[in-house]
């Protein structure tokens, strides 16, 4: 029994879905933009979920993004990156093509350690900023907000539904950026099949008493 428990434990699968927006993201307006993608067909409970984005232009530390799911889930992605009490406007750098992944370094204050730009964008994995205050807070308010909602959040739920992305850009005179697109890579468990394999054995060893008696 123990061999065919093992044989049979679960793996994950990926399922990726990428979204062409091509919109620009208004410069210092707060109604934003919102994109949306529907998913069905999976099963009924994610493993995990990674985010990527690529936007260019505009001025990084404007940007406050959020992603909601199709049930309750809701993770907080860019909050003002940059923005402390020692730096009231952010990172100036000019746009993300970046995935965001829970296991990486906080993107909030990326240029605090190892980073690359790539024609003027961010580049690399990072985790969501997590700060779920309002992003036109003071520096001092960033400094001390810790990071509390995660993609782990996601985990358990239901994948299938619509998708939500809301970007703005909340501060006038860096630019309109261009959301040029986004995407989703869900990982959901494959079917488990190590309950039929156990239900074999138990037939065979039912056929096997019978043969005996």
């Amino acid at each position: 029994m123990v061999s065919l428990f093992a044989f049979g434990a679960r793996a994950d699968t990926n399922a990726s879905y990428s979204i062409s927006v091509n919109q620009l993201i208004s410069d210092g307006n707060p109604v934003g933009l919102v994109s949306s993608t529907n998913i069905s067909g999976l099963p009924t409970s994610l493993s995990s979920i990674q985010v990527s984005l690529n936007i260019t232009g505009g001025f990084n530390g404007d940007l406050y993004a959020y992603l909601a799911g199709p049930t309750s889930g809701f993770a907080v992605l860019l909050n003002r990156v940059g923005l402390t009490a020692g730096n009231p406007f952010g990172y100036g750098d000019a746009g993300f093509n970046i995935t965001l992944a829970d296991s990486a370094a906080n993107i909030h204050g990326y240029q605090g350690g190892s980073y690359s730009i790539t024609g003027g964008q961010l580049v690399g994995t990072w985790s969501p900023d997590g700060r779920n205050i309002n992003p036109q807070s003071s520096g001092t308010v960033f400094g001390a907000t810790s990071p509390s909602t995660s993609l782990g959040l996601f985990n358990g739920t239901n994948p299938n539904g619509q998708w939500t992305l809301f970007v703005a850009d909340l501060a006038g005179g860096g630019g309109s950026p261009l959301l040029v697109s986004w995407g989703l890579t869900i990982a959901v468990p494959e079917p488990q099949t190590w309950a039929l394999l156990v239900g074999g054995a138990g037939m065979l060893l039912a056929l096997r008493r019978r043969k005996v008696s």
